[in-house]
């Protein structure tokens, strides 16, 4: 193991000892939530845009998981300002993936990724493109 992984174990213990933007926002342009059944993590993301519509101002969440569902939930909600619902629509598993910085096994890249895939349908979900009244890792496969 080099010291670099263990570097970033001990970022994704922070992040979920210490969860950023962790909350609720008191008025929301969209709240979305999402589960991963097989791991039993919960999260949910209160996004507020700017007055363009399209550029997220401030996200906080909430939720209940594993290390590697929390944390990415808190890196994410980092990333996330300045970005518009297009990027966020752009990012994928390996975005993800690179922003946790560790090696994550198949069996983790549900926990990883539900993050990301809560804020993409709560954003579809608000421009219209997907009803959906919730998330579930489990219809990707």
């Amino acid at each position: 193991m080099s010291m670099g992984s263990d570097m970033y174990r001990q970022q994704i213990l922070d992040h979920y000892k210490n969860p950023r933007n962790y909350g609720e926002l008191p008025d929301p342009t969209f709240t979305h939530e999402g589960y991963n059944p097989s791991c039993g993590d919960e999260i949910e993301f209160d996004v507020e845009l700017a007055e363009d519509g399209e550029t997220i101002e401030r996200v906080a969440w909430d939720g209940d998981g594993c290390a590697i569902s929390q944390a990415s939930a808190s890196m994410l909600s980092g990333e996330l300002p300045g970005m518009t619902l297009d990027e966020v629509d752009d990012l994928d598993r390996d975005d993800v993936l690179d922003m946790l910085g560790v090696e994550v096994t198949p069996m983790r890249i549900k926990c990883a990724v539900l993050a990301e895939k809560v804020v993409q349908d709560g954003a579809r979900v608000y421009e219209g493109d997907l009803e959906k009244a919730a998330t579930s890792t489990e219809e990707d496969e």
